[in-house]
Formats: structure tokens, C-alpha cells, sequence
């Protein structure tokens, strides 16, 4: 008899797992192909499901019948599964909840949004730019005077610029950038994902040779200027030898560090083992204990010195002269370069949508998404005095009594969705639940913060209601939730019952004695080892030591599994041997993962014999099972008749 959790398992698969499946799906009226009892079935909802689930079969007048049997019969026990109502198990809705909570996140994203941005990133991904840099900075929490003077220093930058003046002299002169007096402004090249998305934005939408107005960030008032362009490098793989150089060293310890550096390098172009030297004198705590190998990077990570002697590698294995940076000389092995994907397959489109999680973009889809979700839950924001909210706010968080407004109070709604209103006494809650959460409320206004409320109880709200939005996610969980109900009802009715039905197995038996033979068998012991090795340790010591099999298996240390009992010869290796012998080993047989099986022949049957009740038994649970189901699928039928329209059935497409 098959385990109940194979068996529902082999009921759900087709039912909930089939969605991953792409399938063309053509609109059609929702003409109904069926009924039964109180419920039918649309043409529509039929050809889902059929197209679903037969992927490999052709679209036949006959395969159509075929399979509105058996969906129909499904349908019928569902129907029953509810009239019992056993969709109210406690059972029930737990799984229901967890699938939900499983699927849920899949449809939380504004695809449109979402796919919109992949490609921006792709595309930007196949060019590099070389930027200039003018940074003006602002104080963590400005003031109108800050802001000002920021805004007037940038803009004598930015007026300076289009007088004529060269980007790298303004850059010394203007620029709060603490490397802009080294570097002239020039921060190298950058890629998608290299910057915050504001300010890549802000560099791919700058012409080459150009540069941009004044753009005011989060930390302050920004200028690029795009050098130069390329067809992107891609990522590399390095390992490096570090010869620290202290911020503040003299030109002797300079020099010092330099000598060491040549001569570092000089021991290895003479053939020194590369990790060796880096474990021994490199000063990156980060990677020497691996001999110095780095993880993997784009440009823009590190400074351009280094980054443009580790590029400038022409092969694997290639090691650079020593290179100055800030931090010391670095001598640079190339270990493997990994090019920009040109091609938008899968895997490239997965690990954008991956790094996009993690990146700014992902809140432009959100608030995008937000706008469509206020639209689709009716959202209504109610008048409300702000500054009687946030007094009563405040006194609420402090534990003091509440002023005596005659507008606010804990029932007050201040926002609502199409099945749920947001009350005071919510906001309350909500701002509780974050006091300690510096991430949501420091550097904030209390109009901030409920803006900021709005929010999350509008995704919260949608999430909780998402079936009632999306089509494809209430597909999902009614498949779901009917496929359970399949399981559980299989399992009440007909399963449990018939396993438990002694004198009605025994009865089923002798009725169909003709159906349960042997075939030609054996008697044996079916082996399965890890490797050659194993099989044949085994059978140098079977023979002398039939009886203790199990204990060989048990001391395997897991290099054999095996099992004992009486097999057709087509379930002995090799199915096509004709040749078994009692007291011998089979062949062989290798398998595709390089383990092998073999059976032990114990005894042979060589003519077609009756099976007993026993041997018989997992055949005859299996058919009685069968048997039980037509009897009450039968039953089913009368109690909800079915009735098919013949006419919409044969309009099926073929």
C-alpha cells in the first residue's frame, strides 16, 4: 500500500505544483461545460486545468474525455469534502495559512515596475563610466542656513564650470570630497549597481563629456562630469600581497616599503609560491590568512590605482608590478576574470532581480506599487487636526492623560481601506510597537512617521486581502486548499477505511483470486552499494554468512543498503537475466549515479504459482481501494448530478 504522505504527495502534485509550468492560455467566454449539483464548471476553467496537466498529451476529442472524467470525479469529492465541512479543520486552515504565507511574498511586487527596472539595469550594466566628482556636503540634520550656504557653495561650483573653468581645478577649489585635492575629482570608472541608485541615475543621464546641474542627495549637493565611457569590463577574481604604508609615513618609510615591495615581487617572478608570501608579509588582515586572495569585484570598489592595475591583467595567473594607494603597495595576482553577461537569460535576469533586493531601486518599485494598491483598496484619508493628533500622540507614549480634544479620541479614523478602518487607537499601537526601532523613527517628524504608517498598513492591508486583487494568487490557494481537501477526504473515506477493513480485503480476495499470481520469482536479497568495492566485500562474505546480512548492512557504515523478500524476476538485476541460479549472485548492474545493485538468489520460482492472502495483501489494499472509490464516486454522482454540454465540449480546441 502506497504511504499516505507519497499519496498525497502523487494527489497534490499535479494540482499545486503545475503553476510553475508555462502554458498559452486563450480567453474564451465563460461558457459552462458542466454541473454538478449546485456547481459548474466554465469552459474556461476546464481548458486551465487541462492544459496544465497535460503538457505532453495532444488536444483530442478523446484526451478531452479522458481527462473530464477525472475531473469531474475530483470536483465531486472536493464538493463533498466542503459539505462535510472539512475545509474548517483546525488542520485545515493551518496549512492553508502556511501556503498562503509561503506564496504570498511571489505577488507582493509591482511587476511591471520590477521588469522595468531589470532592464535599466541590464542595459546599463553593458557600459562603464569614467566620472569626476563634486561633493558639497550637508550636516546630518541641516538647518535652512546649512542648506543655503551647501546650495550657494554648489552653485558657484557649478557656475564656475560653465564659465569654462576645468572640472578638476573646480573640483581642489569646491569639492568636500576628503580625496578631491589628490585625485582632481576623478573617482574612476562606475557601473550599474556602483552607486546609490539617485546618483547613478544621475551619472547614466550625463552625456560623455558633459556635465550634470547641481543635484541635491541625501548627504549633500552632487556634480559629475562623465569623462569618458567603455563597454563594460565585467568582474575579476585577484589575490593580493599588501605592504602597508601608514596615512601619515615619511618619505624614508615610503621608501622602505617600496624596496620590500620590488623585492616581494622579484621573488616571485623567480617562481615563489604567491600564497606563501602573501600569509607572510601581507598586511591585509582580510585576506592573507588565505593567501591573499580577495573576493570578487567590479569597478568602483576599490581605488582607481588599484583597480586599473588588476584590470590591466592580461590572463590567469599574471602578477602586477607593486601599485601605490592609499593604504600601502599592492602587488596583484590575477586569479580568474568573469565577463559582463551579454545575454538576458535566467540565470543573468535572477541575480539582477537579486542585487535589486538589496539596492534602492526595489523602493521605486514599491512606491510604485503603492500607488496602485491605495487605488485598488480604495484608500480614503479622513481630515484630521494634526496637531491635536500628534498632542495626543505624544501623551500616549508618555503615559500621560490624554488632552481633552473634542475632535480626537482612540475611535477616531484617520484613514481607511474597502473592509478595514485605521483608528487612532491603531496609530497608537503602531507607534508603541516602533519606540524602539531608531531605524523607523530618528531624524523623523511625527508627519513622517504616520505618512510612513500608511504605508506599511496599506502593503499590510493588501497582503491580508491579496485574493480579492489578484486573479492568479486566489487561483493558487483554491488549488491548493482543494487539493487538501482531496487528500483529507481520500484519506477518511476510502484510504484509512480500506486498510482498516479486514473481512472486506479478505472477501475482495477470494472474489478476484485470478487477478493476484507470481510470476516467475525468487526468494532473494536485493543489495545496492555505494560503489564495486562494497559489493564485492559483500559477496566474498555472504555465502559462509547468509543469516547475518543485516548485521553487514548495519556495519556498512552506509556503503549498502539492501532488502529481503520474494521478487518477479523483472525486479531482479538484471530484469532480462535468464540465467539466476539459487545460492549465487546476480550480475552487477551499475547505476547512472555509479552505485551498483546485485540480488543473492535464495530460492527459485520458475513456474506461475497463486499468490496467498499475505503476499497478495498491498495489491489488494490498492484495488480495494479502487473498488471503494467507483462504489462511492457512483454514490457522489446520484447525490450531485453531473451534466455535461455536449455542444461546449465539442468546441474544445484541438
Amino acid at each position: 500500500m502506497p504511504n499516505p504522505t507519497d499519496m498525497k504527495h502523487l494527489v497534490l502534485q499535479p494540482i499545486i505544483f503545475t503553476f510553475f509550468i508555462c502554458f498559452v492560455y486563450i480567453q474564451l467566454p465563460a461558457q459552462t461545460l458542466f454541473t454538478y449539483g449546485d456547481r459548474s464548471v466554465s469552459k474556461q476553467e476546464f481548458l486551465k486545468a487541462f492544459q496544465k496537466n497535460n503538457t505532453n498529451t495532444k488536444a483530442t476529442q478523446k484526451s478531452y474525455n479522458e481527462y473530464l472524467e477525472l475531473y469531474t470525479r475530483y470536483k465531486l469529492k472536493v464538493k463533498a469534502a466542503y459539505d462535510l465541512k472539512i475545509d474548517t479543520m483546525p488542520n485545515q486552515l493551518a496549512e492553508m495559512q502556511n501556503f498562503r504565507n509561503q506564496i504570498v511574498d511571489q505577488y507582493m511586487n509591482n511587476e511591471t515596475s520590477v521588469n522595468r527596472l531589470v532592464e535599466e539595469a541590464f542595459v546599463r550594466s553593458q557600459k562603464d563610466i569614467h566620472l569626476a566628482h563634486i561633493f558639497i556636503a550637508l550636516p546630518k540634520n541641516p538647518l535652512i542656513g546649512d542648506t543655503l550656504v551647501a546650495y550657494k557653495m554648489a552653485m558657484d561650483a557649478y557656475n564656475a564650470l560653465k564659465s569654462g573653468k576645468n572640472f578638476g581645478d573646480v573640483a581642489v577649489e569646491y569639492s568636500q570630497d576628503p580625496f578631491a585635492k589628490e585625485n582632481h575629482g576623478d573617482i574612476g570608472f562606475i557601473t550599474v549597481f556602483t552607486l546609490p541608485y539617485d546618483l547613478e541615475n544621475l551619472a547614466y543621464k550625463t552625456a560623455p563629456g558633459k556635465f550634470s546641474k547641481v543635484y541635491r542627495g541625501k548627504s549633500g549637493y552632487h556634480i559629475f562630469k562623465n569623462i569618458e565611457e567603455r563597454k563594460a569590463i565585467g568582474k575579476i577574481n585577484t589575490a593580493q600581497i599588501l605592504l602597508m604604508v601608514p596615512a601619515n609615513a615619511d618619505e624614508n618609510l615610503k621608501s622602505e616599503a617600496k624596496k620590500r615591495a620590488d623585492s616581494i615581487y622579484d621573488a616571485l617572478q623567480k617562481g615563489s609560491n604567491f600564497a606563501e608570501l602573501a600569509r607572510k608579509f601581507s598586511g591585509d588582515n582580510l585576506s592573507y590568512q588565505l593567501g591573499g586572495e580577495m573576493s570578487e569585484f567590479g569597478v568602483g570598489k576599490y581605488e582607481s590605482n588599484f583597480e586599473k592595475a588588476a584590470f590591466a591583467l592580461k590572463k590567469d595567473g599574471d602578477i602586477s608590478q607593486p601599485v601605490l594607494t592609499s593604504f600601502g603597495y599592492h602587488i596583484i595576482k590575477r586569479t580568474h576574470r568573469n565577463p559582463v553577461a551579454v545575454t538576458k537569460d535566467k540565470k543573468t535576469i535572477d541575480n539582477i532581480k537579486q542585487r535589486m533586493m538589496n539596492d534602492q531601486r526595489i523602493e521605486v518599485a514599491h512606491k510604485e506599487m503603492l500607488g496602485t494598491i491605495l487605488k485598488e483598496c480604495n484608500f480614503k484619508s479622513f481630515p484630521v487636526n494634526e496637531d491635536h493628533l500628534f498632542a495626543y500622540t505624544d501623551s500616549s507614549l508618555q503615559n500621560k492623560k490624554s488632552p481633552a480634544f473634542t475632535d480626537i479620541n482612540s475611535k477616531t479614523i484617520l484613514f481607511s481601506f474597502s473592509k478595514k478602518e485605521i483608528t487612532v487607537k491603531d496609530w497608537i499601537e503602531y507607534r508603541t510597537g516602533i519606540r524602539n526601532q531608531p531605524g523607523l523613527i530618528l531624524g523623523k517628524s511625527n508627519k513622517e512617521i504616520l505618512a510612513q504608517y500608511q504605508q506599511t498598513a496599506a502593503f499590510d492591508y493588501y497582503r491580508n486581502h491579496l485574493e480579492d486583487y489578484n486573479k492568479e494568487f486566489a487561483y493558487q490557494l483554491n488549488e491548493f486548499k482543494d487539493g487538501n481537501l482531496l487528500f483529507e477526504i481520500m484519506q477518511h473515506t476510502i484510504w484509512d477505511k480500506a486498510s482498516a477493513d479486514s473481512a472486506g480485503l479478505r472477501n475482495y480476495f477470494e472474489a478476484h483470486k485470478n487477478k493476484y499470481f507470481w510470476e516467475p520469482s525468487a526468494d532473494a536479497i536485493i543489495f545496492t552499494c555505494a560503489n564495486e568495492k562494497a559489493a564485492t566485500d559483500i559477496q566474498s562474505k555472504l555465502p559462509s554468512q547468509l543469516g547475518a546480512w543485516k548485521k553487514m548492512i548495519d556495519s556498512s557504515r552506509g556503503m549498502a543498503q539492501a532488502d529481503s523478500g520474494r521478487f518477479e524476476r523483472t525486479q531482479l538485476p538484471p530484469a532480462e537475466s535468464g540465467n539466476l541460479k539459487a545460492g549465487q549472485f546476480s550480475s552487477v548492474v551499475k547505476n547512472t549515479d555509479n552505485s551498483v545493485t546485485m540480488a543473492y538468489i535464495i530460492t527459485l520460482y520458475n513456474d506461475r504459482t497463486q499468490r496467498s492472502y499475505n503476499d497478495a495483501r498491498g495489491l489488494v489494499i490498492n484495488d480495494y481501494q479502487v473498488f471503494m472509490e467507483d462504489n462511492w464516486i457512483a454514490t457522489l454522482k446520484k447525490k450531485y448530478p453531473v451534466k455535461v454540454n455536449d455542444a461546449v465540449l465539442k468546441s474544445l480546441p484541438h
